[in-house]
């Protein structure tokens, strides 16, 4: 069987030294490592197939595995959207100002990451399914009961509670998109599967347009809308089996004499042996999220503020730099299949940080073409993010290290636009008078502060993507875990069956057909 689903052993060993799960990498010395860090970006120049011969790589299955991990994430970005678009409505139900509202978003930030280490756990140990389906109640209940609020600290409870639902779902989307997928496909199914966060907002601009204050109830309507789709995509997923590739570790536990000691085994195997990496994708995490939020969180603000947008201006920027966002980070996950993971992220960041000045100095109406661009690169980057991060993470432990390290690095940037704002203040410019009542608005230079910040980002990003790892084409079954092998004792490669009496290669060969066979 070979090492990696879909590529040879010498295009792997070009590509990146430290891919083989059964390779010298654990004990690779430091020295070697650094000296390999330039070689191992050089693409292996594989042919960038046709993308769409790409996508029927997949069959019928990994698609409906994709498309339910792609609308519980799109959702998800529309249930925590939905309160940043009305935080005046807000605060003018409750009598607090806007920044008191905020809090609810701050209490989002922060409390994904235990989200993410409860339900990541979850995941790992009782499988992708139910997690998913448990994460997806939450969201109804909880987006019903933010409509249904009164008081200014149940919304704060209650979105705090929405916090750890929030943040338990992306590690088991990602799993469940991706694991089963084939590898050459991996790469457009990671940017497509990141993007449906931006198509979130979009679909949270637009339903506020329809929703809000459109009716005697205000704002609410927009958040009990929020709560049906998830009805939808419970029942989608209910409908789906576990992955074929969790299905597998879970009859080599049984097997190993426990599902529950097997899985501790696994995990302290993987946590002994991988400390390093972890931390490593914290930080990593922590330089994307400043990159996205620092080019985000207060663009709409220096538009409004510094430039004198209106709203429509305003609104129109931002639906075209997140249809910017779609295509770069589908584009850029497809291509990082044929020349690496980290050369895509390095390449484009360095040409988003080249985009800085039009996108935060342009006063006219064409920095809707710099919004577009600058956003194409942002989350171009962060389209290689899900598989990348699959492919380091170890295959015991797979959703709860995706979910928690990109969770943590959120967590660490939650301050980003406040750092922003605050140091913005240091530069003030003249006041916009109102002609009728004498008030007077304060204005600041919010470009210049936006443009160094994410400046020192941006080349941060790209150092730490430089000097990483990369293993690009990984297969992910548990036949070449090392972790595995090491808690059992046992080369899993050389053997035909895992449990229960199944032959890997005839699970892999009925998959290919779209067949599944599920008790």
């Amino acid at each position: 069987m070979a090492d990696t689903q879909g590529y040879s052993n010498k295009e792997l060993r070009e590509q990146s030294p430290d891919m083989s799960e059964y390779s010298d990498r654990q004990h690779m010395s430091i020295g070697r490592y650094c000296a390999t860090r330039i070689t191992t970006l050089k693409p292996a120049m594989r042919p960038i197939a046709n993308p769409f011969k790409v996508l029927s790589l997949l069959n019928l299955q990994q698609w409906l595995f994709f498309l339910v991990a792609f609308f519980a994430w799109t959702w998800d970005a529309f249930d925590f959207f939905t309160v940043s678009l009305v935080v005046p409505d807000l605060a003018a139900t409750f009598g607090k100002t806007n920044k008191d509202i905020t809090w609810g978003i701050t209490l989002v930030l922060m409390l994904r990451s235990v989200g993410a280490i409860t339900f990541g756990l979850a995941a790992d140990r009782y499988g992708r399914k139910w997690p998913f389906v448990v994460n997806n109640v939450l969201f109804i209940i909880l987006e019903l009961g933010t409509g249904f609020v009164s008081d200014y600290n149940s919304f704060l409870g209650v979105r705090a509670i929405y916090g750890i639902a929030m943040g338990g779902l992306y590690g088991n989307a990602a799993a469940t998109a991706l694991e089963d997928c084939p590898a050459e496909a991996r790469g457009i199914i990671s940017g497509m599967l990141q993007q449906g966060y931006a198509f979130g907002y979009l679909l949270a601009t637009a339903f506020a347009r329809g929703l809000v204050n459109t009716t005697p109830h205000g704002w609410r309507p927009l958040f009990w809308f929020g709560a049906c789709p998830p009805i939808l995509i419970i029942a989608f997923r209910l409908c789906l089996p576990e992955t074929r590739t969790f299905r597998e570790r879970q009859a080599l536990r049984a097997e190993s004499g426990g599902l529950a000691g097997s899985f501790a085994s696994e995990g302290k195997v993987a946590l002994k042996r991988h400390w390093l990496l972890l931390i490593y994708m914290v930080l990593l995490m922590a330089g994307f999220n400043f990159m996205s939020h620092g080019s985000q969180d207060l663009y709409p603000t220096m538009l409004t503020n510094q430039y004198r947008f209106s709203a429509n201006r305003v609104t129109v920027t931002q639906v075209v730099a997140n249809l910017g966002a779609m295509t770069g980070g589908t584009l850029v996950g497809y291509t990082s299949q044929a020349v690496g993971r980290r050369l895509s992220i390095i390449v484009i960041c360095i040409i988003g940080g080249a985009l800085l000045y039009p996108y935060t100095f342009t006063s006219s109406n064409a920095v809707i073409a710099a919004a577009f661009f600058e956003q194409f690169c942002v989350q171009g980057a962060w389209g290689v993010i899900p598989v990348h991060l699959m492919e380091l993470a170890p295959g015991s432990l797979r959703t709860f290290v995706v979910g928690t390290s990109y969770q943590l690095g959120n967590l660490v940037s939650s301050a980003s636009s406040t750092i922003e704002a605050t140091i913005g203040e240091q530069y003030p410019l003249p006041p916009l008078v109102n002609a009728k009542t004498g008030k007077r608005t304060p204005r600041y230079e919010y470009g210049i502060v936006m443009c160094i910040f994410l400046g020192c980002v941006f080349a941060y990003v790209i150092i730490l993507t430089f000097i990483g790892p990369e293993r690009l084409g990984r297969n992910l079954d548990v036949s070449h875990d090392s972790d595995v092998a090491e808690t059992t004792h046992r080369d899993l490669r050389h053997e035909q069956h895992v449990g229960h009496g199944d032959s890997i290669d005839e699970e892999k060969r009925a998959a290919a057909k779209g067949v599944e066979n599920v008790p």
